[in-house]
């Protein structure tokens, strides 16, 4: 769901354009498809870590929940993007320009688990949950 009226004119620009971003390449506006393959390849990416705890049984959801937590803060506070993200190319970029977007990894990863932030998108692709962290995914190659 996009908040851009369907049939929006051509004057509203392109996602990402407010924020100086390329219309399309490396650093453009991330798809929907693309961010979503990245986060269900850090699911499996999860999954896995877990599995490396807990074999020959299969992990809890809880202690998949807490690994994939984990990996998420982690990763894209340091280095921007995901074990998944990293694989189909994107990765979150703060909207002021500034290198990390460290702490604001916390409540990203924790509005994301909810799901619901991340469905509601803004013309520019962005879910609650990267307006309120002042993120945007972009593509990285």
């Amino acid at each position: 769901m996009s908040t851009r009226a369907h049939g929006a004119a051509e004057s509203d620009g392109y996602p990402g354009e407010r924020f100086a971003l390329p219309e399309s390449g490396v650093g453009s506006v991330a798809s929907t498809g693309r961010r979503v393959s990245g986060f269900l390849l850090d699911l499996l990416v999860t999954f896995l870590i877990a599995l490396l705890f807990t074999r020959p049984q299969l992990p809890s959801q809880t202690l998949e929940v807490i690994v994939w937590a984990i990996m998420t803060v982690v990763f894209v506070g340091v280095i921007g993007s995901t074990p998944g993200h990293a694989i189909v190319g994107v990765r979150v970029a703060r909207v002021d320009g500034r290198a990390l977007v460290g702490l604001w990894a916390i409540p990203r990863a924790a509005l994301t688990f909810v799901l619901i932030p991340t469905v509601i998108v803004d013309a520019d692709g962005r879910g609650l949950h990267d307006r309120l962290c002042r993120t945007i995914v972009i593509l990285s190659r």
